[in-house]
């Protein structure tokens, strides 16, 4: 069935798109554009599987927010070891330029990551969504029967609703920043308490409703309490960001036409803008 929304987290999708397309696929003169490409054929592929009826692109004006990085110093520590790879930093912008001129709402926030965006927006929409992203942070935003997760796996997408998780790890969706928390995250730099892993995890949501049920019945040490405090305001995505949501479709694409035949002529992909704009084209029309 069609979703209201359809939130792309842009930061995860460009990433995988660098990776994924070959680095070979190069404008007329030479520069590599093969994330600009990935990531308007990802628009594409999910416009087309997907059939929204909006769609809205969140950036990460921030990749390790200060604010957070204060709270738990190890959060997402590998993005300063593994920082944007250089071949990436000059596409960044071309990216922002062609779904600009096509007509797609690409919004960032500073000091805040795209899954800030993505949640605030979610808070502000009454209908259903649907949120394509490789981050699980995400998975805390489900809400049956109104949002869920399009997350990428080696098999395909794998549609993430709240049976899901509960299959996954044994806890409702929304208690998955609890149980990242919990249990710890490497990716993230969370070290979690120690001893308890991912069944123990589960057990403490379950038996107490989550980590400030644990706080509240007293049952961890103190250096253990001072972590829990901490990373319950730096774990869950931010839902309160004084942003609106943006209008997800135009009457028309592209927006800029002559702008995108400028972006063509200097860096190509013409066909990679034109299966984008006939998608936005046929969800507008649709």
């Amino acid at each position: 069935m069609p979703c209201d929304w359809l939130f792309v987290d842009g930061s995860s999708h460009i990433f995988r798109a660098y990776y994924g397309v070959p680095t070979g696929v190069r404008s007329p003169d030479g520069r590599s554009v093969n994330a600009v490409q990935g990531i308007m054929e990802t628009l594409t592929r999910l416009i087309t599987t997907r059939h929204p009826q909006h769609i809205a692109v969140a950036d990460d004006e921030d990749w390790r927010p200060a604010w957070r990085v204060e709270l738990i110093p190890g959060y997402k520590a590998h993005r300063t070891a593994e920082p944007v790879p250089p071949g990436l930093i000059p596409q960044l912008p071309v990216i922002h330029e062609f779904l600009g001129a096509i007509g797609v709402d690409f919004v960032g926030v500073r000091e805040y990551e795209a899954e800030d965006v993505i949640a605030s927006w979610t808070a502000k929409t009454s209908g259903t969504v649907e949120i394509a992203s490789g981050d699980r942070d995400l998975f805390a935003l489900i809400e049956d029967m109104r949002v869920r997760v399009l997350y990428p796996e080696k098999t395909g997408l794998a549609v993430v609703d709240e049976a899901e998780v509960s299959r996954r790890y044994g806890i409702p969706g929304r208690a998955y920043a609890d149980f990242a928390i919990l249990r710890g995250d490497p990716s993230d730099g969370l070290p979690g308490l120690k001893g308890v892993g991912p069944a123990s995890a589960a057990q403490l949501i379950r038996s107490h409703g989550g980590v400030a049920g644990v706080l509240r019945d007293g049952r961890v040490a103190d250096h253990d309490r001072d972590y829990l405090e901490r990373a319950m305001r730096v774990v869950p995505p931010v839902a309160d960001l004084p942003i609106a949501v943006p209008a997800g479709r135009r009457d028309s694409y592209p927006v800029d036409a002559s702008g995108l035949t400028a972006l063509t002529t200097r860096h190509g992909l013409a066909a990679a803008s034109d299966r984008l704009v006939n998608a936005l084209s046929k969800m507008t029309s649709g």
